[in-house]
C-alpha cells in the first residue's frame, strides 16, 4: 500500500471504558487510511475493552496505569511503534476519508513537524487556531519533543486535558506547526451534541482542574 493510503502512519488510540466504540472507530479508520497501523493502548484491568480489542484482531498493548493518563499512553504507544508518522487519537473519532491527504500535505514544508487536524465542533479548532488531535512526524517526536523532553510527545504530568494545548503552543513557537482545515477527524462529543455523557467525560472538569495550574506554570516554556 501507498502513502496516500496511510502505509506510513500509526495511528495511536489510548482508551479507558468505551468498548462499543471500537468497532466504529477502526471502521471509519479502515474506510479513510486502509493502509494504516491502529495501535490501541489500553489499561490491563479495562477487561471489556481489552475483549472488543481482541474481537477485532487489532494490535494492542497494554500499560499499567489506572486514571486514563492520555498522555504517557500516547508516548508508550510512540516508543512501541516505527512508522514515520504518528496520528494522536482517541476512541471518540470519525475519520473522513481524505483527511490524510490534507494533512500530509501540510509536511511538503519541511520545517512542519505537527499538523493539526479538523475536529468540526470546536470553535477555536475550526478557526485554526488549535487542534485537539494532531499528526506529528517521528522527527519532530525523536529530535524535539515536548519543550523540555526530547523522544517524548507530550507531557507526562497531564492526566489528558491540556496535552493538546501544550503541544500545538510548543509546535507554533518552534514554527513547526501547521492546520489542515480539510482533514477532517470528527470528535464525536457530547459538548458539540455528538455523544451522550459517560463516566469519563463527566470528569473532565475535574481533570482540568487538576491539569491547569500545570499548564500555567509550564506555558511559560513557551511563550
Amino acid at each position: 500500500m501507498s502513502a496516500a493510503t496511510g502505509a506510513d502512519l500509526t495511528i495511536l488510540v489510548p482508551m479507558l471504558g468505551r468498548p462499543h466504540r471500537v468497532a466504529p472507530l477502526l471502521a471509519s479508520i479502515h474506510q479513510a487510511t486502509p493502509g494504516a497501523e491502529v495501535l490501541f493502548v489500553l489499561t490491563p484491568t479495562d477487561t471489556a475493552v481489552l475483549a472488543a480489542v481482541r474481537a477485532a484482531g487489532t494490535r494492542h498493548i497494554t500499560v499499567p496505569y489506572q486514571r486514563g493518563d492520555y498522555a504517557r499512553k500516547i508516548n508508550a504507544g510512540y516508543r512501541e511503534s516505527d512508522r514515520p508518522l504518528l496520528f494522536l487519537g482517541a476512541d471518540d473519532l470519525h475519520f473522513h476519508p481524505g483527511w490524510h491527504q490534507a494533512a500530509t500535505a501540510e509536511l511538503r514544508d519541511w520545517a512542519v513537524g505537527v499538523v493539526g487536524t479538523n475536529d468540526l465542533g470546536s470553535e477555536r479548532v475550526m478557526k485554526g487556531e488549535h487542534a485537539t488531535h494532531s499528526l506529528v512526524t517521528r522527527t519532530y517526536a525523536d529530535e524535539h519533543g515536548t519543550i523540555d523532553q526530547p523522544g517524548a510527545i507530550l507531557h507526562e504530568g497531564y492526566w489528558h486535558e491540556w496535552v493538546d494545548d501544550e503541544l500545538v503552543g510548543t509546535a507554533m513557537h518552534r514554527g513547526a506547526w501547521a492546520f489542515a482545515a480539510d482533514a477532517h477527524v470528527e470528535h464525536l462529543h457530547p459538548s458539540y451534541g455528538k455523544a451522550p455523557r459517560d463516566s469519563q467525560y463527566l470528569a473532565q472538569r475535574r481533570r482540568m482542574r487538576h491539569s491547569r495550574p500545570l499548564y500555567e506554570t509550564r506555558r511559560a516554556l513557551w511563550t
